[in-house]
């Protein structure tokens, strides 16, 4: 028995009996949610990608490298024929343009034949990959010189500090940035996408090393099987990269939920037997990680059922709402 897909099933079923309905505000979508649960996944078992449905591997890599690298803007994924984010910088451009009658296609299209423009719109101001490479810190003044800007490489820093430290407790990355979400922002400056996945820690035990996530909101049918692969291959990079073999990956919640609409979805999934998890591995050697790459990572054994065809839909809960002004702003 798989039983770390198991207690993915488990976690969907504890929704379908449990949860409660809300609606969200800003989007008017309905979601059935619980709130603060936790899966663990042993990496030694092989690597967790769901058997119960097929999850989109090239998007995983070339959305973690993106990351990894701390791009920001979807260029690089528009290039590679991956647009799991070609909504959120469109929205943005529909609200700053709110006549434009161009379609989503057709911007996507730009982004990828026109530099200046994906240069212009394709960019997404302080998303993960900026925020775990190029942290935006508090500017140094130095006597008689300009205002010194300066970023922090934050996973570079946390990989360091678990190498030189193996009993560290402080190896955390973040990406939650009260200065520009949601009405703590000021209207310019704020994020008009929202940062779910907000915070991760790393931590050696007996020679391994494991991961923990923060999902402040997860979708646990479209989102969640993403999520899983993502971070436990995180996990693995760093653990290459740091020196140690791989332990656990864990990754808690806060709000994980089922939007109403893909209920039926649901069903038909939890009807389904899971596979064993396939195995990852890697075909080049890396010491750092910045000289990772998503062709370095080979996916073998990867038995799966078919895609479920769901309503795919954008749903930005939680997103900016409201006034246009940051009203929590000190005077």
């Amino acid at each position: 028995m798989n039983t770390g897909e198991q207690q993915y099933l488990d976690l969907m079923k504890d929704i379908l009996s449990h949860g409660v309905r809300k609606v969200d505000r800003g989007t008017g979508d309905a979601s059935y949610s619980v709130f603060g649960r936790q899966m663990r996944f042993d990496l030694s078992k092989g690597f967790p990608l769901l058997t119960t449905k097929k999850v989109y591997w090239k998007g995983v890599l070339h959305e973690l490298y993106w990351f990894l690298s701390g791009q920001s803007n979807i260029k690089y994924l528009v290039d590679n024929n991956v647009h799991i984010w070609d909504d959120y910088p469109y929205r943005k451009y529909k609200i700053i343009n709110p006549k434009s009658q161009v379609p989503k296609e057709e911007f996507i299209e730009k982004i990828r034949t026109d530099k200046k423009f994906a240069d212009r719109w394709g960019r997404l101001p302080r998303i993960y990959g900026e925020l775990w490479r190029a942290w935006p810190a508090s500017a140094k003044a130095t006597a008689g010189k300009p205002t010194k800007k300066r970023t922090i490489d934050q996973l570079a820093w946390a990989i360091n500090e678990i190498k030189d430290d193996p009993a560290a407790h402080n190896a955390i990355v973040t990406s939650w940035n009260p200065e520009y979400l949601y009405t703590m922002a000021d209207y310019e400056d704020t994020s008009h996408f929202p940062i779910c996945h907000n915070m991760y820690q790393i931590n050696v035990n007996d020679g391994k090393l494991s991961l923990q996530l923060y999902q402040r909101s997860a979708d646990i049918f479209l989102g969640v099987p993403f999520n899983i692969g993502s971070y436990a291959l995180l996990t693995l990079i760093i653990a290459k990269v740091a020196g140690y073999e791989p332990g656990d990956f864990v990754h808690t919640f806060g709000d994980v939920h089922i939007y109403e609409s893909l209920i039926p979805s649901v069903k038909e999934q939890l009807k389904r037997k899971p596979y064993k998890f396939p195995q990852v591995s890697f075909n080049h050697d890396f010491k750092k990680i910045d000289d990772f790459r998503p062709e370095y990572v080979e996916l073998t054994d990867y038995k799966f059922h078919p895609t479920i065809k769901a309503k795919e839909f954008l749903s930005v809960s939680g997103g900016y709402y409201g006034k246009k002004k940051n009203i929590f702003k000190v005077k």
